[in-house]
């Protein structure tokens, strides 16, 4: 069955053969007969990381809960199972993942794929720094067990190797012990770049933090923000009605976008418009710390159904790069300019604080990372590359699980060795090279 198919950018979209095993043995065995094939969670990678070459292979049929020990947070599961569902699952119970990406409705097996980062990279690491062992199905048809102690070279390359080292069928994953589902916040206001970049620095022994930025605001407001901090909220921490329900569920989205917006939804005042009023309803909240609901303040746009229609039926592209410590600053300070002048990036945009890598790809290094959504619109190609340049120049590097367009030559800029690496890893598992995906094919993997 062919199908077409896109990130959650929706750009670009693309005829694929639709592979659907229920279960683990008819994955491998789909795997091991197909050729230009990849693993497909839940569509959440925005490019063309989850597309494969002429094949696509679904791992939502494996989506069964396997095992759970309380006394050391373990929890085995397939690779299928939606991040949400573990929260739903294991949250009032009083465990909570250790590291959550901005979306819930993630799969276990593409957050592992990308190794998904959180508000608390700075602190705790990325999500394969909390995975035990996976179970992996390779193009020749073999199932291997790896971890930090076995296939260890493989397990390297698979936490945030984008999929193609194989089909991940299971995995065993940490959670943390949580009192409540409750998070205590603090916002502060943070009135150019500077202030916002000092601000998070200073917050390294906070668990949770991360910066809303104003990318319309230009001369002495570049880069205004509300940094947002957080901490697990104790029992202790909560009164009212959070004290009587201290594990309140996620609801389902209560708002939904119906068709694909029009073009003025995003034009240059209108996200002027929402950035002025968010700032100020933001500013009007910082100083004393308050409670929030863990769903919010983790997964705030999982509220909204369809969000990524906002964008219009051309979809978007999300620029996320990282950026070293010593020259992230400038750099940063460089684009933001450049991204106001332009003037059609969108109300998403955010910075945080970023550590040490873990996967041999994994995106993460010490610095910061900044990500805009950009409406796919005449010359914005371009543009992204003028930004390219830029983040190269600076030595940093761009997200795989949200990229679309970036060329062959800024990948392996920004990557270095570990992609020489990674590919003969790749040529010893799978030689004729039958795991492969649209990303792969343009970025030469």
């Amino acid at each position: 069955m062919m199908r077409r198919l896109s990130g959650w950018g929706r750009w670009p979209v693309v005829e694929s053969e639709w592979l659907a095993p229920a279960r683990r043995e008819d994955a491998r065995a789909a795997l091991a007969a197909t050729e230009g094939v990849v693993a497909r969670g839940n569509g959440r990678a925005y490019g063309d990381a989850a597309i494969g070459a002429r094949a696509t292979l679904s791992a939502r049929g494996l989506d069964r809960m396997i095992a759970f020990d309380a006394a050391t947070g373990l929890l085995t599961l397939e690779a299928g199972v939606l991040l949400s569902d573990v929260v739903d699952a294991f949250g009032p119970r009083g465990f909570f993942p250790v590291v959550v990406p901005g979306t819930r409705l993630v799969t276990i097996g593409g957050a592992i794929a990308a190794d998904v980062h959180g508000k608390n990279h700075h602190r705790d690491g990325g999500f394969g720094d909390h995975l035990v062992s996976l179970v992996l199905a390779t193009a020749s048809g073999d199932v291997l067990t790896c971890s930090r102690e076995e296939n260890a070279e493989l397990f390297a390359a698979t936490v945030g190797g984008m999929g193609l080292t194989g089909t991940i069928l299971e995995a065993t994953i940490r959670l943390r012990r949580v009192e409540t589902g409750w998070i205590r916040q603090t916002t502060v206001v943070a009135q150019d770049l500077a202030a916002a970049i000092a601000t998070l620095d200073g917050a390294d022994a906070t668990t949770y933090s991360v910066a809303w930025i104003d990318c319309v605001a230009r001369g002495a407001a570049l880069g205004r923000s509300l940094v947002f901090l957080g901490e697990h909220a104790t029992r202790a921490d909560l009164d009212g009605s959070a004290a009587r329900n201290p594990f309140p569920p996620i609801p389902a989205p209560r708002l939904a976008v119906p068709i694909d917006a029009p073009g003025f939804a995003l034009a240059h005042w209108s996200v002027a418009a929402f950035n002025e009023a968010y700032f100020r309803l933001g500013a009007r909240k910082a100083g004393a710390p308050f409670t929030v609901a863990a769903g919010p303040y983790f997964f705030p746009l999982d509220g909204v159904g369809d969000w990524n229609r906002i964008y219009g039926r051309r979809g978007f592209v999300q620029h996320q790069c990282v950026l070293p410590t010593a020259t992230g600053p400038a750099a940063l300070a460089e684009m933001l300019d450049r991204i106001a002048a332009r003037g059609d990036a969108s109300f998403l945009a955010v910075l945080k604080k970023l550590g040490r890598a873990n996967g041999l790809l994994s995106f993460p290094l010490e610095g910061w990372t900044l990500a805009l959504d950009f409406p796919v619109t005449p010359g914005l190609l371009d543009f992204l590359e003028e930004l390219d340049a830029i983040v190269v120049k600076a030595g940093g590097r761009l997200y795989l699980a949200k990229d679309a367009r970036q060329s062959r030559a800024t990948f392996e800029a920004g990557y270095g060795a570990a992609v020489d690496r990674f590919r003969a890893l790749r040529r010893s598992l799978d030689p004729t090279g039958r795991v492969a995906s649209r990303q792969s094919l343009r970025l030469g993997l």
